[in-house]
């Protein structure tokens, strides 16, 4: 069925992600698939480059891969079907990447409930839906 899912997470709101670690988990075990968690951190304005240490990009990159490892390391699979990564750029943009990098069969996406807003300037989710090469499920 399905042997490497890749599942996009925002560290920051892990409860709206919740649903679709729980989904993926499921379809891994059902298959004996991988699970591959992902967060894209958001790239910093060159105005505010001034006014952050110098080491700043390598600590938040430790940081997201420390808080990203402990979500993956709670999953109930074995270690060796879980893996995660962090990228820097634009969400959609580098979960599609990585899902044809690793040659994903599935993407599970986390949703919010639509809002005005979502209805009017899409969202990551129906990006990815929209461009994404292999399957897509997105759990609300």
């Amino acid at each position: 069925m399905f042997k490497t899912i890749l599942v996009p997470v925002d560290i920051s709101e892990i409860e709206t992600a919740r649903p679709a670690l729980d989904r993926a988990v499921s379809l891994a075990k059902a298959s004996e698939g991988t699970v591959r968690l992902i967060y894209v951190r958001s790239l910093l304005p060159v105005t505010y480059m001034e006014f952050v240490p110098p080491d700043f990009d390598a600590a938040q990159q430790r940081d997201s891969e420390e808080r990203l490892a402990k979500i993956a390391a709670e999953l109930p699979l074995p270690e060796e079907r879980v893996s995660s990564v962090v990228r820097l750029g634009s969400v959609y943009g580098e979960v599609l990447e990585e899902a044809e990098r690793t040659g994903t069969d599935l993407i599970v996406v986390g949703s919010h409930r639509p809002t005005m807003a979502t209805y009017l300037l899409g969202s990551n989710a129906a990006t990815i839906v929209r461009h994404a090469k292999c399957s897509v499920l997105v759990v609300r």
